[in-house]
């Protein structure tokens, strides 16, 4: 029997809890801290269903986590109110100072070129903000100004799928001099969007089209309630919490609230489990399998951790085991049998960070493309080559459903509509949900479930959630309150709900996330003020003192110097500088920042990043410094590939120190004209020389320098680590160089 290529998307819908356990005004419920649940709510959850109902061969699966289908349902009610909603609903005339400041400084808050420069109003009042600064707004701006703000931040939020309605196609072309009905109006169509996203799902998986999984009620991380001493399984000297969190009893708690809301909105049992961050381990196993649910869904490195075996790629990133990946596995339980499948990393990735800096019909193509070149690769293990594969075989893209869209032109609607229309005709390659292949082909391979690793989809293991101090700190505070809650077996989850409300809340991934190194946003604060909140929640629900340490913070909120790279980039390369594009890349403070006998640096700091397409560089420099005369006229970037046997050579400049790191070896030398953006590329090759490579990279001289270095041009592998030294130097003639005494390193994706 021959087989297409089986495909199953699985988009993960989710927000923590931002509902404030604190009294606010008069109603303790009513007030939201954050937007978020509301501005994705009209952007990203019932657009990404629509869009795929209008192609039927096509089916697909969506998680949709508890905690995010509670707000969402508030919000429809119109019992959800958060600080950006209350204030685009206040007259303009009643607003005071400090709201005024709060809305010049977070109504602008969304991706810059998608959600703010194509609207004409929004952006002027943007660069306004930009070119003159908050203080010049906050003494110029009249109400009109305001109100144009208020509400084109509500209405850049909709989905463009929805710009055909009738009263938004109407705001869209009014586009200033808006009034408080238009904000009142425009936040009732909000409603009117949410209430339709619960019913739609529910529409379209009745119908087959969609599989609606579910996840632990407030998104934890189980295999760490079972056992905080868990992250040591992946690294061995993690550094743990104080205190040990073991709180095994808290899983079924999860699972079972998760089951019950899910059995009351869509009418049946969910089938399929999406665990938290997909993390797994063997102890939640059995809780999962007993609760009901038929498979759960992890990561390619836990699979690699699990089987012993480490997946290798070739240039174009494609895998060269497909038969271990491409396939469903099942765990053995005592509480009966549970399947598991295994996510691509790579195409997971392409398709949430890279592909929405790419025109949308290359990236449908190319991610097409990747596809075949799998079904390529399983033919090519089978008896003939040549015919139709002749086992079914699965590739799983999961990811965050949500959070990539606000990058991709039109919210991703032409990406997924050029992706759709051409697997709709495609007979080679079949979209599914994860449920109707695994009942039409179960699983042939097993995992002991005692051999199952304990991981994340971050690297295999769980540094992200646990082990730095901060989040170790944000650990003991949890498990002190968890032990107190113990001390009260009157406690039940019937007579006190709140208590148990607040503990499944504290207990949420998110928090951890946010905490320490590793991740950062302009709302950390809040973050942490709602995880104390919950916590403090659970005190006052048993009439217990809350610790003092409580209303203190967690992690300390101030602006970081140095930093490694904190996610994928894409930025757009204009010499601009743009702060939306850089926010999530490495730092180096070479200027004044780092004391007095930095100051005199003309380069103020250096930028790095990278996604699936390219390598980034940017430099600041002192204002008004020009090439080729308050600054040498080249720059030189060489890097080599630690621990890769590769010919190298030494940099091709004169006058060069004989200095770490300016006297290492090379292999790569991407040279720079910083006055004409001319660039060129050299390879070391045997015998200590360079020679001339094709080079399609970017560099544009403005405000800063910004540079982009294409990897399809360095024809190496996937994970290849570089170490990058920047020389200044004045035709060939060696100048200075960045960092000091030290290389920016980078991992190729």
């Amino acid at each position: 029997m021959s087989h297409p290529l089986y495909v199953a998307f699985i988009w993960h819908q989710h927000q923590p809890l931002y509902k404030s356990r604190e009294a606010v005004g008069t109603d303790s419920w009513g007030q939201y801290r954050l937007p978020w649940v509301r501005l994705h709510g009209t952007k990203d959850y019932l657009d990404l269903v629509l869009l795929l109902e209008r192609y039927p061969k096509l089916h697909q699966t969506v998680n949709l986590v508890p905690s995010l289908i509670l707000q969402l349902e508030d919000y429809a009610a119109g019992e959800a109110i958060d600080p950006y909603l209350a204030l685009a609903l206040t007259p303009v005339a009643k607003l005071t100072i400090e709201q005024k400041q709060y809305i010049i400084e977070h109504f602008f808050d969304g991706y810059y070129h998608t959600l703010v420069e194509p609207h004409p109003r929004y952006n002027q009042l943007y660069q306004q903000r930009q070119e003159k600064g908050k203080p010049w707004c906050l003494e110029n701006w009249k109400g009109r100004d305001y109100s144009d703000l208020l509400a084109w931040h509500n209405l850049a939020w909709i989905d463009p799928l929805f710009w055909d309605d009738r009263e938004i196609a109407a705001w869209l072309k009014k586009g200033k001099d808006f009034t408080l009905s238009d904000r009142q109006r425009i936040y009732s169509k909000q409603k009117e969007i949410i209430r339709r996203i619960i019913p739609q799902h529910k529409k379209m998986q009745d119908a087959g089209q969609l599989e609606v999984t579910t996840t632990p009620y407030t998104h934890p991380i189980l295999p760490l309630l079972a056992d905080t001493n868990s992250g040591r399984v992946a690294v061995p000297e993690m550094a743990l919490p104080q205190m040990r969190f073991q709180w095994e009893e808290d899983i079924p708690r999860h699972l079972s609230k998760a089951w019950d809301m899910y059995l009351q909105r869509f009418n049946r049992e969910p089938y399929g489990l999406w665990p938290s961050e997909q993390s797994v381990s063997p102890t939640i196993l059995p809780y999962i399998s007993k609760q009901g649910f038929k498979w759960i869904c992890s990561d390619e490195a836990v699979l690699g951790w699990s089987i012993k075996h480490f997946f290798h790629r070739d240039e174009a990133g494609n895998v060269y085991e497909p038969e271990l990946l491409y396939r469903p596995y099942r765990l053995e339980t005592e509480h009966g049998d549970l399947s598991i499948v295994f996510r691509d990393h790579r195409l997971s990735d392409l398709v949430g960070f890279t592909y929405s800096g790419m025109n949308p019909r290359h990236a449908a193509s190319d991610l097409i493309g990747h596809l075949d070149a799998i079904a390529r690769s399983l033919k090519s293990h089978q008896g003939n080559p040549e015919a139709a594969l002749e086992q079914p075989w699965l590739v799983t893209i999961a990811l965050d459903g949500e959070n990539c869209w606000e990058y991709y032109q039109r919210d991703g609607i032409p990406f997924l509509e050029a992706l759709y229309e051409r697997l709709s005709k495609d007979e080679d390659i079949k979209l599914v949900t994860v449920n109707e292949f695994i009942e039409q082909f179960p699983p042939s391979a097993t995992i002991p479930a005692e051999g199952l690793h304990s991981g994340s989809w971050v690297d295999g293991n769980f540094t992200t959630w646990i082990g730095d101090p901060v989040k170790n700190r944000a650990w003991d505070l949890l498990t002190a309150a968890r032990e107190v809650l113990a001390q009260h077996p009157e406690a039940t989850e019937e007579n006190n709900p709140e208590v148990w409300e607040a503990l499944y809340a504290a207990e949420g991934s998110d928090w951890f996330w946010w905490f320490g190194e590793g991740h950062s946003s302009n709302q950390d604060a809040m973050f942490d003020r709602l995880f104390r909140e919950h916590i403090c929640a659970i005190y006052r629900a048993l009439n217990e003192p809350i610790p003092k340490n409580l209303y203190q913070s967690v992690d300390v909120h101030e602006a970081r110097g140095d930093r490694q790279p904190l996610s994928y980039i894409h930025p757009i390369i204009n010499g601009n500088g743009d702060e939306q594009d850089w926010d999530r890349a490495g730092r180096i403070e070479i200027g004044g920042a780092r004391g007095t006998m930095h100051r005199s640096s003309t380069v103020q700091r250096l930028f790095y990043g990278l996604d699936h397409r390219n390598f980034y560089f940017r430099l600041d420099f002192k204002s008004g410094v020009k090439p080729g005369e308050d600054l040498p006229g080249e720059l030189h970037l060489f890097w080599y590939y630690p621990n890769v046997i590769k010919h190298n050579s030494p940099a091709s400049l004169s006058g060069l120190p004989d200095e770490a790191p300016l006297n290492y070896q090379f292999h790569h030398h991407l040279g720079i004209n910083l006055i004409t953006e001319s660039v060129w590329l050299e390879e070391a090759e045997e015998h200590y020389t360079w020679h001339t490579r094709a080079c399609r990279a970017e560099a544009v001289f403005d405000k800063c320098l910004e540079i982009a270095v294409p990897w399809a041009d360095l024809h190496i592998e996937p994970d290849y680590p570089l170490h990058i030294l920047a020389v200044f130097a004045e035709r060939g003639e060696y100048r200075s160089y960045v960092p000091e005494n030290n290389l920016v390193t980078l991992q190729a994706p």
